[in-house]
C-alpha cells in the first residue's frame, strides 16, 4: 500500500475527480434503469491502482457525489460509497502492480483483473443494494438486478479500459516521471 502522500497525489485526486465528473455523462445503456455502462469507472481504477487506496476512495466519492449533483440534481449516496470500495480495494494493490515502476505484465493484469472483480462484487452485489434498501427503502429485487448489472458492467469497462489505461501507462509514463522535485 502506498504510504506516502504528497503533491502526486493531491493533482491525481484533482485530475482524478474532474475526469470522474466530466465523464459522468458519457453512458452506455444497459437496458436497466439508472444503470449503465460509465468508463469514468477505468478512470478510478487507473488512479486507484497508481496512487492508492486513500486517492481511489476520495476520486470515488468525490467525483461520484459531484457528478450526481451536477447533472442530477441531487446525490444517491447509495452508490456514491461502493465507488469508494472499488477504489480501496484496487488501491490496496498499488504497490504489488508496479504500474509506476512500468513492472505491469501479465501475471499482474491477472491480479489487477481478479481484485477488481472481487472489488466490483462487493460493491456492487453487497453494499449498493443493502444501502438502498437501508437508506431509500428501495424494492430488494430491483436494487438487487441493478447491482448485479452494475457489476457485470464495470468488470468490463475496468477489466478492457481500466486495463489498457494501466498497460499504456506502465509502458511509456510509468519509467518516467515530468515531476521533479527543485533545490
Amino acid at each position: 500500500m502506498n504510504k506516502k502522500f504528497g503533491i502526486r497525489e493531491v493533482v491525481a485526486i484533482g485530475i482524478g475527480t474532474a475526469l470522474f465528473v466530466v465523464l459522468t455523462e458519457v453512458q452506455i445503456p444497459i437496458g436497466i434503469p439508472n444503470t449503465a455502462l460509465q468508463p469514468r469507472m477505468a478512470v478510478l481504477a487507473f488512479l486507484s491502482a497508481i496512487f492508492g487506496p486513500l486517492v481511489g476512495a476520495i476520486i470515488g466519492i468525490l467525483g461520484h457525489a459531484l457528478g450526481d449533483a451536477l447533472f442530477y440534481g441531487s446525490v444517491w449516496w447509495s452508490w456514491v460509497f461502493p465507488e469508494a470500495v472499488v477504489g480501496i480495494m484496487i488501491g490496496m494493490l498499488a504497490n504489488k502492480l508496479a504500474v509506476r515502476e512500468g513492472g505491469f505484465d501479465s501475471k499482474k493484469i491477472v491480479m489487477f483483473n481478479v481484485a477488481q472483480v472481487i472489488a466490483n462484487a462487493i460493491a456492487w452485489i453487497i453494499v449498493a443494494p443493502v444501502l438502498d434498501i437501508v437508506v431509500y427503502a428501495e424494492p430488494a429485487n430491483k436494487v438487487f438486478i441493478q447491482g448485479a448489472f452494475a457489476f457485470l458492467g464495470n468488470i468490463l469497462i475496468i477489466g478492457i479500459l481500466g486495463t489498457l489505461l494501466l498497460l499504456a501507462y506502465s509502458r511509456i509514463g510509468g519509467k518516467s516521471s515530468s515531476l521533479q522535485k527543485e533545490d
